[in-house]
């Protein structure tokens, strides 16, 4: 396992990097699909936020293939995932109390969703 020292961080930022991965992942979303994000509770750190788990969203758009960071993070390996941009009515994540207009957009691993019915 690597470990990043606090004295190599500003080269290495400087270098830049991506977590884009070169696999052949099919890919279990397209654009206009609805999905539901599954409410889960891992330990440790996940970037999922509790606030739109179990809320209903519609895939906008297709990042490609990135390593799954909540598997990476723990050693277990890149473990390619395809990462959509969802769509969320504001209303379906705030309630009624949100104008109808007003929408959110997160960025999240095929892990974290499944298709609505």
């Amino acid at each position: 396992m690597r470990i990043l020292l606090a004295k190599d961080t500003p080269a290495l930022l400087r270098k830049g990097s991506t977590a884009r991965v070169a696999a052949e992942v099919p890919a279990k979303f397209a654009p206009g699909d609805r999905v539901i994000v599954r409410n889960f509770h891992p330990h440790g750190h996940t970037r999922a936020p509790r606030y739109i788990r179990c809320k209903p969203g519609i895939i906008d758009r297709d990042h490609g293939v990135f390593a799954f960071p909540d598997a990476h993070a723990h050693g277990k390996g890149p473990c390619p995932q395809h990462v959509y941009s969802v769509r969320f009515a504001a209303r379906d994540v705030w309630g009624d109390d949100a104008s109808p207009r007003d929408a959110i957009y997160i960025d999240l691993w095929d892990d974290y969703l499944d298709p609505a019915g």
